[in-house]
């Protein structure tokens, strides 16, 4: 005959304990809640830059797809100067409930806290990682009067000759990206900010300064109609609607690799369901053909975004990264 089992013997519990695991227990099924019915109002998406621009039209093409997916318009308002410093800023001190989020760029979540010796947040602490949208590559350009054909023919003239370069500003991609190059080429070059994109291209165009590094976009044309000569991408990876440009790594300068990012963050202490909801939300948006096929349009490579806690850790490292080439290329840091 079988013998009874004993009974289990239950482990008392303090009162405190069973009180504390109530509201543990309370606040994850409100966040849970929270979460499955976010959002409850509109949603204010910050871009750093001007409408129009590539940054902001990705905003745009991703805020009107969250609309249409969540059910609550997600708005765009652009808060300019200081090269998105005021932008970030701003959502870094703004109510961390998921109704205030951030377009960002590698420049005001890498570079410029690096730059900048009082930035008013810290990128690496003051935001919630959501999703990594999209790789941004840049082109190198000389003017059609400078006798290379090629980046090794470039490498060669400017170790010889002193060279200038333009770039959209100091510190951001297109000044870095050639500092880079410089330390990994010994080529003589100076450089020449602009107030922007445009202005540094026509002048570029019209031979004044012989090179510049640009994002791909106001490029295509100018390559196409011979007005400027590419001589490669700074991207590891070709970029699939100019096949015929090789990757800088490829073309004289092996372990070049550089690109700006896009990524979509929240203040710190945004609740993680909501963070994590709306990361499968952008991850389903950017594998969309047509989304697909409009950030390409824009300049950019889409990206499968790695999920929020490996994005924290790949900001930090790309603050490492980009401070190590401003520090060696003695770059001054502003107020």
């Amino acid at each position: 005959m079988l013998r009874e089992l004993p009974a289990r013997r239950m482990r008392r519990t303090k009162p405190g304990r069973r009180a504390a695991a109530a509201i543990s227990l309370a606040f994850a099924l409100a966040a849970s809640a929270q979460a499955q019915n976010y959002p409850a109002r509109p949603v204010t998406l910050v871009a750093p830059y001007a409408a129009g621009g590539g940054a902001d039209l990705v905003a745009r093409l991703l805020a009107q797809k969250l609309s249409d997916r969540l059910g609550q318009p997600f708005v765009v308002e652009n808060r300019l100067g200081a090269g998105g410093v005021i932008a970030a800023a701003s959502v870094a001190k703004a109510m961390p409930d998921g109704t205030t989020l951030f377009m960002g760029t590698s420049t005001q979540l890498a570079i410029q806290v690096t730059l900048h010796r009082k930035l008013p947040y810290d990128p690496a602490t003051d935001f919630a990682p959501i999703a990594l949208v999209a790789s941004v590559p840049f082109v190198l350009l000389v003017h059609p009067s400078l006798p290379v054909r090629s980046l090794v023919d470039l490498i060669r003239l400017a170790r010889d000759k002193p060279l200038s370069f333009g770039s959209s500003g100091v510190g951001g991609p297109p000044h870095l990206y050639t500092e880079l190059l410089k330390s990994m080429t010994g080529m003589r070059l100076t450089h020449i900010p602009y107030k922007g994109t445009a202005q540094a291209i026509n002048d570029v165009v019209a031979g004044h300064v012989p090179l510049i590094f640009s994002d791909i976009a106001p490029a295509v044309a100018l390559i196409r109609d011979g007005r400027l000569r590419p001589l490669g991408i700074s991207s590891a990876a070709r970029f699939a609607p100019l096949p015929d440009i090789p990757p800088i790594a490829e073309a004289g300068v092996p372990g070049f690799d550089a690109a700006a990012w896009l990524m979509m963050v929240a203040p710190a202490g945004t609740p993680p369901d909501i963070v994590g909801r709306l990361h499968q939300e952008l991850k389903t948006i950017v594998a969309l053909p047509e989304v697909e096929q409009r950030l390409i349009e824009l300049g950019n490579l889409p990206l499968d975004s790695p999920p929020p806690h490996v994005l924290r850790d790949y900001v930090r490292s790309e603050i490492v990264r980009w401070g190590k080439v401003v520090h060696e290329a003695g770059i001054a840091g502003s107020e």
